[in-house]
């Protein structure tokens, strides 16, 4: 059996491969930048920014931030108290930012036309790099733990 310190690596080493590929789809959006209307190349790279972040908000908090609660023996609670667990470990100073990249990402997983995902574009370039600072702020604080 595998134990709860191999296991966090393991999901640290995740992290960061998560982390790698949502970097690259964000200098790739970054490039292309918020328009009226894509191409078909341009609205790809936009659109796989937005599965990365999607994947990378899910990863985090449903995964990592209940890990991470799991590691330190804090009782299974709601989404709201995990969120909270890793606010107290100085993981993201704004609840309200984490709650704005939560519900993007929910926009982003239940919008179904390319129109209007175009609109949520912006949002989901505007909150990457918070995103990404809290995946670093994460693992930072998983090693320091390991």
């Amino acid at each position: 059996m595998i134990s709860a310190k191999e296991k966090l690596a393991n999901e640290k080493k995740l992290l960061e491969r998560q982390l790698y590929w949502l970097e690259i789809a964000y200098q790739d959006a970054l490039i292309v930048g918020i328009r009226r209307e894509y191409n078909a190349e341009e609205f790809g790279k936009m659109e796989l920014l937005c599965s990365r972040y999607s994947r990378s908000v899910n990863f985090l908090i449903r995964k990592i931030f209940r890990d991470l609660d799991d590691f330190e023996f804090e009782d299974k609670t709601t989404l709201i108290d995990v969120i909270n667990h890793a606010y107290d470990r100085y993981l993201f100073e704004n609840i309200d930012e984490v709650r704005m990249i939560k519900d993007i990402k929910n926009r982003v997983v239940s919008e179904y036309i390319d129109d209007n995902l175009v609109e949520i574009f912006s949002d989901v370039l505007e909150y990457t790099a918070p995103l990404i600072e809290i995946i670093n702020n994460t693992i930072r604080y998983m090693q320091k733990i390991e």
